[in-house]
């Protein structure tokens, strides 16, 4: 599964990556995202890639271990980048982003979307070490149904099926 987050959107969308870039600046937020997803990739591997503004950012891209960083070029939107490697991607990406041009974007090209605070929430389940014990808490599902189904559209339960395996 490859996971597509909009760097600078996420990280000003979860209070405390926002604190951290409000008190240190630009750069030590995106660090503070950076080492984040590098504690969530350890966790579950999915290939990440963080695409940022390119303004006032170093003009590299690199990655290492699955997690890739990238930034817009001058004149271009990390909300553009995004769409592009959507392309690329097909349905099997999700993408994390408050934004909802974005996110519309990405269940065009297939793909499921994930705001910040929901993904933020699983990156602290990560941290925790408790994302596997989370799934296990859930009570099993009654075997004997009784009244209608209640199945939800084939689009939801594929965009449910990729966001559990986050």
């Amino acid at each position: 599964m490859r996971i597509l987050v909009d760097g600078y959107n996420v990280i000003r969308r979860l209070p405390d990556l926002r604190a951290v870039e409000r008190a240190e600046g630009l750069a030590a937020g995106r660090e503070a995202l950076l080492a984040r997803l590098r504690a969530y990739r350890r966790a579950r591997a999915h290939a990440i890639t963080v695409v940022f503004d390119g303004s006032g950012a170093p003009s590299a891209s690199g990655g290492a271990g699955g997690l890739t960083v990238c930034f817009s070029r001058a004149g271009e939107t990390a909300d553009a980048v995004i769409v592009r490697l959507l392309t690329g991607a097909g349905s099997g990406a999700v993408v994390v982003s408050s934004d909802a041009a974005v996110g519309a974007a990405a269940r065009r090209a297939g793909a499921a979307a994930v705001t910040a605070e929901e993904f933020g929430a699983r990156l602290e389940a990560a941290a925790l070490g408790a994302l596997k014990g989370l799934e296990e808490e859930s009570p099993p599902a009654p075997t004997k149904g009784k009244g209608p189904s209640r199945r939800l559209p084939k689009a939801e339960r594929a965009r449910r099926a990729r966001l559990g395996r986050l």
